[in-house]
């Protein structure tokens, strides 16, 4: 009988790993790839019975890659700790993975839940974000500190499912900006191996855009408040990304070196 292993990646999520595990509970196996947590969310995982590995974290494609790895059967379902597997989802992989017909790689669609909604529109439905129901040695990530890129191994057509699983990205504004600022860092030093020129005027054209597409393009308008306050967030991810990797790159990440006459 085929059977599931479900990893999930976490750094001090005490607050949300709890509901992230009991919605995959009925997994066969379940590994929790840390990174040397200082809050509680290693002991949690332990209690609940999951496989707890500590990875230290040197970005998210070599972590993913890793806890990939760890897993022990044929099937793997990745949840972030912000995730949470519904029962039709969990009835649709559990079909997939008993079926002869299955393919290789499927993408999941996520609902979003934010500022007490959830989002319709700015890209955030279905946003499908990268297979997270794959046959073990189906998908291999590149070692990218974000936005990790991937290589699905097979040689089927991609699948997708049909049935949502939900996701609560940000508790609070606070961490709309704390993950604007992390995820900000490891994008300009992933810009700065990319042999790309950096510069400030870039850095607001590509902020703009990035706002624009959210905003407009993909009609974030049309979920009120939290639609702009998601385009204005990326806004700031995306400029303070190329911003840092203009100031990486010309030698002026930090201003603490600086000698006056």
């Amino acid at each position: 009988m085929p059977k599931l292993s479900v990893y999930i990646i976490a750094f001090n999520e005490e607050e949300k790993i709890v509901q992230a595990l009991e919605s995959i509970k009925w997994a066969d196996e379940i590994i929790v790839a840390d990174s040397f947590s200082t809050d509680k969310t290693a002991a949690i995982a332990e209690e609940f019975g999951a496989k707890v590995i500590q990875i230290p974290f040197n970005g998210f494609g070599e972590l993913r890659n890793k806890a990939i790895e760890a897993c022990s059967h044929d099937w793997i379902f990745s949840l972030d700790s912000d995730e949470r597997c519904t029962k039709k989802a969990k009835q649709e992989i559990q079909n997939i993975i008993h079926s002869n017909e299955s393919l290789d790689a499927y993408y999941v669609p996520r609902r979003n839940y934010f500022m007490g909604k959830w989002i319709k529109h700015a890209g955030f439905y279905p946003d499908y974000r990268q297979p997270q129901l794959f046959r073990k040695g189906a998908l291999k990530f590149k070692n990218d500190a974000v936005h990790e890129r991937y290589k699905i191994i097979s040689d089927k057509e991609n699948g997708y499912l049909k049935s949502f699983i939900n996701q609560v990205p940000f508790k609070n504004l606070e961490e709309v900006i704390h993950k604007g600022n992390r995820y900000s860092t490891l994008g300009a030093e992933k810009l700065l191996k990319s042999n790309k020129v950096s510069g400030m005027f870039k850095a607001l054209l590509h902020g703009f855009w990035a706002a624009f597409t959210l905003y407009v393009l993909k009609l974030g308008f049309l979920d009120g408040w939290p639609g702009f306050i998601i385009a204005f967030g990326n806004f700031e991810g995306t400029f303070y990304k190329y911003a840092k990797f203009y100031l990486k790159d010309k030698g002026l990440d930090s201003f603490l070196n600086t000698k006056f006459p």
